[in-house]
């Protein structure tokens, strides 16, 4: 499916409908340049969820658990990651096959560490248009 957002509230509002659809076990891959919204589509995503503590980017964290909504989140941002063997310091393979939902921002870092099923979500600045446009294509769920 391909969406366009004209604001940061629309791709808030993308990603709550995407959290309140979450099931268990899920993993969704976010990709984009720096500053294309991934993180804002995370915050409408844990919305979805009912969390409601402040969600932000684990750049530095590399992982962040977030619980109080209907399902676990466990919020991923690779960009920090050298290896991919990195990944087991972290425990991501505890995460990946949990009851939670798994969101990994910079996810073509660790693309062999992802299932088959991952859930694609690429964010790309509209070129030529208005600086808030997002072009978002999101592959393997539908609303």
């Amino acid at each position: 499916m391909e969406y366009t957002s004209h604001s940061r509230e629309e791709t808030l509002a993308l990603g709550r409908r995407f959290g309140e659809k979450a099931q268990p076990g899920e993993v969704y891959a976010l990709d984009g340049d720096l500053g294309a919204g991934k993180t804002v589509w995370a915050k409408g995503f844990a919305e979805g969820l009912g969390i409601r503590e402040p969600v932000n980017s684990p750049t530095f964290t590399i992982m962040q658990v977030y619980e109080g909504g209907r399902l676990t989140l466990n919020h991923l941002d690779v960009y920090r990651i050298e290896d991919v063997a990195e990944m087991d310091e972290i425990g991501y393979d505890e995460v990946l096959g949990s009851d939670g939902v798994c969101l990994v921002e910079w996810a073509d870092m660790v693309r062999e560490l992802l299932p088959p099923e991952t859930i694609r979500v690429t964010i790309t600045r509209s070129p030529g248009t208005d600086m808030d446009e997002r072009h978002i294509v999101i592959q393997g769920k539908t609303l």
